[in-house]
């Protein structure tokens, strides 16, 4: 049976049709879609349970426990007073309307708008908050060449979009028995029970549903700068971005019926941008988006009021952002830090997020945070990764459709006044300092991984904590605060958790190991280890399960500040802002396409630390100002990393 007139890109090479009369070949109408999950992508999502407020009193304690490593004894006592007294005074008052607004908001969780808030009211460069990815470049060297990889990325990331929009995403859900959970079995048992329902039987086979809601900003989606607070924009449309020299095009990737074009037009369009002799913009407007956001929100208002207002709703309303840098790049770290903050000229950080490309094919995704987070992010990575690399569309030599593109494609020109070039020329000189101020180092550590550290009955992650704070008192001296960010994705609009990785164990640890050599055996650093690995797992589990402190008692200390009284003597106590100073700010994401990820420091005396970890090697990635040297920091982490694999060997720490 024929398809009906303008559905035949519905057909897949997977159905073994022929085609009829006037059709194109087969091997030209891919699927439009990755894949056709058995389970609806919200099958589990009315089900979530809530994230929970946690008690008061445990609050209050494991905030007292992460203060006593940080604190000398006169000062933890008077901060235990003052936390005393909120726990018996203003704390419960605030707690009970806390508890009494979060049952007036059962469609959501009791942190999402503190969450929204703290991003959307932040003034700083979102350069300073996006986070990244780098992706690993195609396993065939000729597929990652420019035009042959941006074309393939941008039809797997339509394919995404279109088996997310259509319900047939797989649902994200943890798994701590994949053999009885992930299995093609439980999901057509499963299928059968009430979406109502269908969280508990995931619950009894050990997997746990994890929150999508994010997924609806990841495409269309723009943060739009404004006075004191931005705005999240989220408008359907058919168009793409696409950057190069900062100069701005978009074209339509889907047709008026929704339907992905045809990969060699999407090809033809990307060859005609790539071929556009124009040389760099004179006054890129991606400078703008580097910017101090009220700063932003000025000049904005100024660039819709001088005739822009039709292009500027394109950039807003386009699925996503292309960069294609002229730059060839072959070092990680260089990679990795174009990704970052790299070419501001050729970026609009606002997006939800970004390609980007280098001539050589090298590059990844630069995110705006507010909306979502790297779970969300990394799901669509690995998605189109896998999907670019087992089924491209297009190949080395593909020739390009014959179409119009100089009619499909539509580049950009703004109207620019003289307080518009200047403010492009203001924010490019604060934007290329703050590029050459944040710095990257990338390094691997090859002697031992994973395996090695399960064999030695501790956990990875608490071990790669441990050496960051090794590394920081062998580098200044001090032990400061740490921050390790844990999902709570398994909880309906779930974001994350600051886990406190600094404990009184891994302080301990810490100074045996760097200030205290040869006073403690091999056997004892063994069992200090593994008393932080026990330690690390506790805090691990009860941030996950919204047991921590942090996002309750900021839920609070909003609160309290919209009562617009003096605050409670807790949030005015120094070593309430002490805490909240995180100088290392951690997150680690897994993946087997994933090459670096990370983010920028939260301050500016601090370091922004991402990892990974392989079977027989470890990753670390680092950013930081000129406050702390982060060559230096990674020096440490090696050294630090080599002490702890001797002391888990038996053998004496050099």
């Amino acid at each position: 049976k024929l398809p009906k007139k303008g559905k035949r890109d519905l057909w897949t090479r997977s159905e073994g049709l022929n085609p009829g009369p006037g059709l194109k070949p087969l091997s030209d109408l891919p699927s439009q879609v990755l894949h056709h999950s058995v389970l609806p992508t919200s099958f589990y999502q009315e089900a979530l349970p809530r994230l929970p407020i946690p008690r008061l009193e445990d609050s209050i304690r494991r905030y007292l426990a992460a203060q006593r490593p940080l604190l000398e004894d006169d000062q933890l006592r008077q901060t235990a007073t003052l936390a005393e007294a909120f726990l018996k005074g203003e704390g419960r008052e605030l707690h009970r309307e806390l508890v009494a607004l979060d049952k007036r908001s059962r469609h959501t969780s009791y942190i999402s708008e503190a969450f929204l808030d703290k991003y959307l009211c932040a003034r700083d460069s979102l350069v300073k908050s996006n986070a990244f990815i780098v992706f690993a470049s195609d396993r065939r060297r000729e597929y990652n060449e420019q035009l042959v990889r941006a074309t393939n990325l941008l039809c797997s990331a339509a394919r995404f979009m279109k088996t997310l929009r259509a319900g047939l995403l797989e649902p994200d859900v943890f798994h701590l028995n994949p053999s009885k959970s992930d299995t093609a079995r439980f999901k057509r048992l499963i299928r059968w029970v009430p979406s109502s329902l269908s969280w508990y039987g995931a619950y009894l086979v050990n997997a746990y549903p994890l929150d999508m809601s994010q997924y609806f900003r990841l495409f269309n989606s723009t943060r739009i700068p404004g006075p004191g607070r931005d705005e999240l924009f989220t408008k359907k449309g058919r168009h793409v971005l696409v950057m190069r020299r900062g100069n701005m095009y978009v074209f339509d990737l889907l047709d008026r019926d929704g339907n992905m074009l045809r990969p060699t037009e999407i090809l033809a369009h990307l060859q005609y941008i790539l071929a556009d002799p124009a040389p760099e913009a004179s006054f890129p407007l991606g400078f703008l988006t580097a910017e101090n956001r009220d700063v932003w929100a000025h000049l904005r208002t100024q660039l819709v009021a001088a005739g822009n207002a039709e292009e500027v709703h394109s950039v807003d309303s386009a699925l996503f952002c292309l960069c294609l840098d002229d730059q060839t790049l072959t070092d990680l770290t260089h990679v990795t830090q174009s990704v970052f903050n790299g070419a501001a000229s050729n970026r609009w950080y606002d997006k939800s997020f970004s390609l980007i490309l280098t001539q050589n094919g090298q590059g990844g995704i630069n995110f705006e945070h507010s909306w979502g987070d790297g779970i969300s992010v990394l799901r669509f990575v690995n998605e189109i990764s896998r999907d670019t690399s087992e089924q491209p569309l297009v190949h080395p030599g593909s020739a390009a459709a014959a179409v119009d593109s100089a009619s499909a494609v539509h580049k950009l020109l703004f109207k620019l006044d003289s307080e518009l070039e200047n403010g492009i020329s203001r924010a490019r000189e604060r934007a290329q300092l703050l590029s050459s101020d944040l710095t990257v180092d990338v390094r691997d550590i090859k002697t031992r991984g994973r395996k090695f550290l399960k064999q030695s009955h501790v956990s990875p992650d608490a071990i790669m904590q441990l050496a960051f704070q090794m590394a920081f008192l062998r580098q200044h001296g001090r032990t400061v605060v740490a921050s390790e960010s844990c999902s709570t994705a398994a909880f309906k609009h779930g974001r994350f958790e600051d886990m406190r990785s600094v404990t009184t164990h891994t302080k301990r640890c810490s100074q045996a190991f760097v200030c205290q050599p040869g006073q403690h055996s091999a056997g004892q650093l063994k069992a200090m280890l593994q008393e932080c690995s026990r330690h690390h797992r506790q805090l691990t589990k009860e941030a996950a399960t919204g047991q921590g402190f942090g996002c309750h008692l900021h839920g609070l200390q909003q609160l309290a500040l919209a009562r617009g009284q003096p605050l409670p003597g807790l949030y005015a106590d120094p070593a309430y802002s002490n805490i909240n100073h995180i100088v290392l700010s951690s997150s680690t994401l897994s993946s087997s396409v994933l090459r670096t990820g990370g983010a920028a420091p939260v301050v500016p005396d601090g370091l922004g630390l991402g990892y990974g970890f392989r079977e027989d090697g470890t990753r670390s990635i680092v950013t930081g100002y000129p406050a702390v040297n982060v060559c230096d920091f990674q020096e440490c982490v090696f050294k630090s990393l080599k002490d702890i694999y001797a002391v888990l060997e038996g053998k004496p720490i050099s």
